[in-house]
């Protein structure tokens, strides 16, 4: 069974998903939260995908981490990399609980796995598979830098490709700077964001 590393945060820890952690997830995507991502789905078609999140890891080496917070342990979502079978390429990908958006959480955790893809596993890129209506995640892919790539193949014809920038490109850069000031932002306990995009 392969190990799946444990990444940490000023504010959260990233950790593979547990038999505990499913109760948020269920309730996540079987709610009007998960209409961008094939839901709402049912009791079963839930614990089926559950079941996927942590067989992913040991068939492909990588996944998606549970989000957690570093102090209360509370699960926020969860954040990482995603290629079932069939998928064009590699992607980036992301859910946040309802109750936990608004907080900067997902661009904390997806900035985080993304360096983890690129620095540990040696990734040159990679793409997140949108949906053309999910406004809060193309501007989220936007805020790590990713641009729509119309000559990228999609999943099945009903999603946008995003794509996010190069370890070279982000190395050093502006972007980068930016994208870590904007998590600093929100890592301050005073820090209220009104009028930040959503996740």
């Amino acid at each position: 069974m392969h190990t799946i590393p444990v990444l940490e945060t000023k504010r959260l820890v990233l950790r593979g998903p547990e038999p505990e952690d499913y109760p948020d997830f269920k309730a996540t995507f079987t709610s009007y939260r998960a209409r961008f991502m094939g839901g709402p789905l049912n009791a079963y078609e839930s614990w089926m995908l559950y079941a996927a999140e942590i067989g992913h890891w040991a068939i492909r080496g990588f996944g998606m981490w549970m989000i957690h917070d570093r102090d209360t342990d509370e699960t926020y979502g969860m954040a990482g990399g995603w290629k079932p079978a069939k998928w064009p390429e590699a992607e980036i990908a992301w859910i946040i609980w309802p109750d936990a958006q608004g907080r900067g959480i997902a661009l904390e955790a997806t900035h985080m796995a993304r360096n983890y893809f690129y620095s540990t596993l040696g990734w040159d890129g990679a793409v997140s598979y949108l949906d053309p209506k999910n406004l809060d995640s193309i501007r989220l892919a936007e805020r790590l830098g990713a641009t729509k790539d119309k000559d990228a193949p999609s999943v099945d014809g009903n999603d946008v490709v995003y794509r996010h920038p190069s370890p070279e490109k982000l190395r050093g850069s502006q972007l980068a700077d930016g994208i870590a000031l904007e998590i600093e932002s929100y890592q301050n306990p005073l820090f209220q964001p009104k009028g930040y995009a959503v996740d």
